[in-house]
């Protein structure tokens, strides 16, 4: 069968998105998603995302990490999702509401390639807080470090003995009152990606909910990645987290098919 396929990245994180709308993609082949997103067999990708039907919003992403496998919501996934429902005509409006797995989303594709994500709230008693650690839950589960020196993690085999398959790891160091170098170890994936949303998401929670940053007039964190610059806002009320936005670049990057 010959199947149509997009890629897309944000920010460096990089996805295969079929259209699944006619239900003609067999989603419970595993091996599939795996070899399309081999990059040395396949197409290559960090994920794949399954567009569907949704009978109350425009859309329903549904998210694959290269091992093959269905997971927890991915936010430069959901970005680039977002980009290419308005490029197949779902909606032209600029305001686009979608569901996944943790429930409805909201994507504003703004000026200059720029596309803002709405991620679920968090609930303040929800995240925990150690000495070494900060873990909680943006639509996935992340396990957050504060570092000095980033550049000089070993990010795979450090990210690699805390994961264990079960989290994603984040290495973040300070850079300013708002302003964070994020570097993710993804499970799934058992790399390190060029950025990763929820992750970067939680690093910002993080590092507020421990006081290691501010907000600025904007209430904009700003976040470098190996792939690019990201923004978080979000408002702090009371026992929750809300309004928590992830703002960045989306880009096409080609288009094809392939047989499988």
């Amino acid at each position: 069968m010959k199947m149509d396929f997009f890629k897309y990245q944000g920010t460096g994180n990089d996805f295969i998105i079929l259209d699944n709308r006619k239900k003609k993609i067999p989603e419970e082949d595993h091996s599939l998603f795996t070899r399309l997103c081999d990059r040395h067999f396949g197409i290559g990708a960090d994920g794949i995302i399954l567009i569907k039907n949704d009978p109350s919003r425009d859309f329903y992403m549904k998210y694959y990490n290269s091992d093959g496998k269905e997971s927890t919501m991915c936010g430069n996934g959901g970005r680039c999702a977002i980009a290419f429902s308005k490029k197949l005509g779902i909606t032209k409006k600029n305001k686009i509401y979608f569901r996944a797995i943790d429930g409805d989303h909201c994507g504003i594709i703004q000026d200059h390639g720029l596309i803002s994500l709405n991620l679920i709230d968090l609930e303040i008693d929800m995240i925990k807080i150690s000495q070494k650690y900060v873990f909680l839950n943006t639509g996935s589960p992340h396990h957050v470090l504060f570092v000095k020196n980033i550049k000089e993690i070993d990010v795979c085999k450090q990210g690699r003995k805390i994961s264990k398959g079960g989290v994603n790891v984040n290495f973040v160091e300070i850079s300013g009152k708002n302003t964070l170098q994020v570097r993710t170890y993804e499970r799934g994936v058992e790399n390190e990606t060029l950025s990763c949303g929820t992750g970067i998401t939680a690093s910002v929670l993080a590092a507020y909910e421990t006081e290691k940053i501010s907000l600025d007039k904007e209430k904009n964190v700003s976040i470098s990645t190996l792939g690019g610059k990201l923004w978080v806002s979000f408002e702090k009320k009371n026992n929750l987290y809300k309004e928590i936005y992830l703002t960045g670049s989306v880009q096409f990057i080609f288009k094809g098919w392939i047989h499988i």
